[in-house]
């Protein structure tokens, strides 16, 4: 039962982060701290199996890091943020979901998507790379694409990352 709603809970989530960073450049702290909070609550506590808790752990952690050091590298070199830190908290809570090991292919989905998805919304807009575009959106995607990986994989009341 906690896989079912484990899997209408992050769907559900995921496409409202979706929707808010589309429409506002925000991800809220209160529903990115709450799907890392989740994850790691789940996969420790109440079995959902998708990762073990010190994969969970780590990919929180790893997840947030790696955006936060990203941005900070890029500050440093263009003296301006290039990426919110929104988006790394929201990277956090899939790493609590799904452990270290799916952040490679959650960032690879979300880049290769975001470079389509970023093109396509300059264009609509008339606007030059110079301009933010929401990048959240496809964090997401990666996010339920992993999911949905997840659930081809595994039967859903066997669900298991690993």
């Amino acid at each position: 039962m906690i896989e079912i709603i484990s899997v209408i809970v992050l769907i559900v989530l995921l496409t409202a982060l979706a929707w808010i960073d589309f429409r506002t450049f925000q991800l809220p702290d209160v529903l990115t701290i709450s799907l890392a909070a989740y994850g790691l609550i789940a996969n420790s506590l109440l079995g959902l199996g998708w990762t073990d808790t010190p994969s969970a752990l780590i990919g929180c952690v790893s997840g947030y890091l790696s955006l936060y050091l990203l941005n900070l590298a890029y500050l440093r070199i263009k003296k301006t943020h290039g990426i919110g830190m929104g988006d790394a908290k929201l990277l956090a809570g899939l790493g609590a979901c799904f452990g270290w090991q799916s952040l490679p292919y959650i960032l690879i989905i979300a880049s290769t998507t975001g470079l389509l998805g970023g093109y396509i919304w300059l264009k609509v807009h008339q606007q030059d790379s110079s301009h933010v575009f929401p990048f959240g959106p496809f964090i997401a995607l990666g996010g339920i694409i992993t999911l949905i990986w997840l659930i081809i994989k595994t039967p859903l009341h066997h669900l298991s990352m690993y």
